[in-house]
């Protein structure tokens, strides 16, 4: 994701809802409060929701990222919330650019805009830039994918294969665009990949030139693959490390595996859509694993130990207190999924009470005995009176 002027023109800390000055941790806060509020799992078919979710996200990716942060304020305060607004004198209007294209390579070097920011500065106010200048280094595009894991992979984490296709240097003619790599420096720009307009009030604007697409260059013989741009479909098998604890939905950044950049410049980022399945015994809450387990009757009225399974680990015991009631949920601590920081979340067993479908004679014998025993109680005479006193 660059930075694009929709982006820029959108106030990222009032979307997380935290003030410009807020601690990293703060920003981790408030994100994480807010994508559990408005995730698609906790509202589904709720399409608001779903928009919410996104900007959130957004916003996390750029504010979260020390650098891109950096590179954010910097911009919105040098361009007023993503456009150029020149004086009284000036055009009088707002004039948007993305920054991706704006600041060329640099949000793959060093700190700050780097070299970009002076070739902007030349071509707008007409003093720099001049013929022959070196066209810019240009980012690969971002790519989004989709992979699907088991319960235990997601819980645990797994390495798994990605084929991707996106643009790269076109193998035929070595990104040159040229049959036989040799294109000529495009008249129109100068080779320089860019052309200036007049826009009234002493500025000028630069656009991609229309004659070489922003190359600089223009193929005396057209690749037959590429047809004279450079660039061609490329397919790749990825071997992409999923990390422990993520969860249904979750969509993860990879940096620099995305497409390859052109002239030197970074490559995109590759961002996963992870979808997990279930698992016929265990459940995911949060951080914490859910499993349901049946105990007797016995068990349950008088107490005892029960073994409880654990995903891909020994079982654990537990202690049943004397008269745990059906419904009861336990807690094993760090026998849950894996967090961000590598400590685990907790496995939380609930209590189902089972209750016998056939007897023999000296079982049920036992039961009409403690049905005797226990004549005089009723177990719904709070019920009853509940509902009278409503």
């Amino acid at each position: 994701m660059s930075l694009s002027r929709d982006l820029l023109e959108k106030d990222l800390y009032k979307v997380l809802g935290v003030p410009k000055d807020a601690t990293e941790a703060e920003i981790k806060k408030a994100y994480r409060k807010l994508a559990r509020e408005f995730h698609p799992d906790a509202n589904k078919g709720d399409a608001s929701a779903e928009e919410r979710f996104k900007e959130i996200s957004e916003a996390n990716d750029v504010l979260a990222d020390a650098k891109r942060r950096k590179e954010y304020d910097e911009a919105r305060a040098l361009f007023g919330n993503g456009g150029f607004r020149p004086g009284p004198g000036g055009a009088g209007g707002s004039f948007n650019f993305d920054l991706g294209d704006l600041f060329g390579g640099a949000q793959g070097g060093g700190g700050g805009f780097g070299g970009g920011l002076g070739d902007v500065f030349g071509g707008l106010f007409n003093r720099g830039g001049g013929a022959g200048a070196r066209t810019q280094p240009r980012r690969g595009q971002d790519i989004e994918s989709e992979v699907t894991l088991s319960f235990t992979e997601a819980v645990e984490g797994a390495t798994v294969p990605l084929r991707m296709s996106s643009a790269a240097a076109c193998k035929a003619c070595s990104g040159t665009g040229d049959k036989n790599g040799t294109p000529r420096v495009c008249p129109t720009c100068v080779g320089t990949g860019q052309v200036s307009r007049g826009s009234g009030g002493g500025f000028s604007l630069t656009d991609p030139c229309p004659d070489c697409k922003g190359r600089g260059l223009i193929p005396e013989n057209p690749c037959d693959v590429c047809h004279g741009s450079g660039r061609a479909k490329s397919s790749r098998t990825m071997q992409v490390r999923i990390p422990a604890g993520v969860s249904d939905g979750q969509r993860i950044r990879l940096r620099g595996k995305g497409a390859p950049g052109e002239r030197g410049g970074p490559n995109g980022d590759l961002y996963v859509v992870v979808h997990v399945g279930d698992h016929p015994v265990f459940g995911r809450k949060d951080d914490n694993l859910t499993v349901t387990v049946p105990v007797s009757f016995v068990e349950a009225a008088l107490g005892g130990e029960v073994k409880v399974p654990t995903l891909g680990g020994p079982p654990v015991t537990l202690k049943l207190p004397p008269g745990t009631p059906n419904g009861r949920t336990m807690r094993a601590r760090g026998k849950g999924a894996v967090r961000k920081d590598g400590t685990r979340g907790d496995l939380l067993v609930t209590v189902e009470v089972s209750v016998p479908t056939a007897l023999d004679d000296k079982a049920r014998e036992a039961l009409e005995q403690y049905r005797q025993a226990t004549a005089g109680e009723d177990p719904r005479a709070e019920l009853f009176q509940a509902a009278k006193g409503a």
